[in-house]
């Protein structure tokens, strides 16, 4: 029961980030403030990575779908880190 309640937050993380692609298409509170949106779907997804890392290291869940969630969550916190160290390197430029 407990793996997979972890697969399936861990597969519900996967689809959070693309949440950010409507708010800023149909909103403008989201172009207005977008440093702060971008640093906080940033932060979700390094988040979200380190979740499923110690979901499939210390808890074991070592299912396929757990797998393909380490996969894109991981390629998400690479993402999400050089978008933090992109914004932070503008603030020195």
């Amino acid at each position: 029961m407990k793996n997979k309640i972890l697969t399936a937050v861990s597969a519900i993380m996967v689809f959070v980030p693309w949440s950010i692609l409507p708010l800023r298409i149909y909103t403008q509170w989201a172009l207005d403030y977008a440093h702060i949106m971008i640093s906080c779907y940033a932060a979700f997804m390094i988040f979200s990575s380190i979740f499923t890392i110690l979901a499939y290291a210390v808890s074991k869940v070592k299912n396929t779908a757990m797998k393909v969630c380490l996969v894109i969550n991981s390629a998400y916190a690479v993402f999400g880190v050089a978008a933090i160290m992109m914004m932070i390197a503008q603030k020195f430029m």
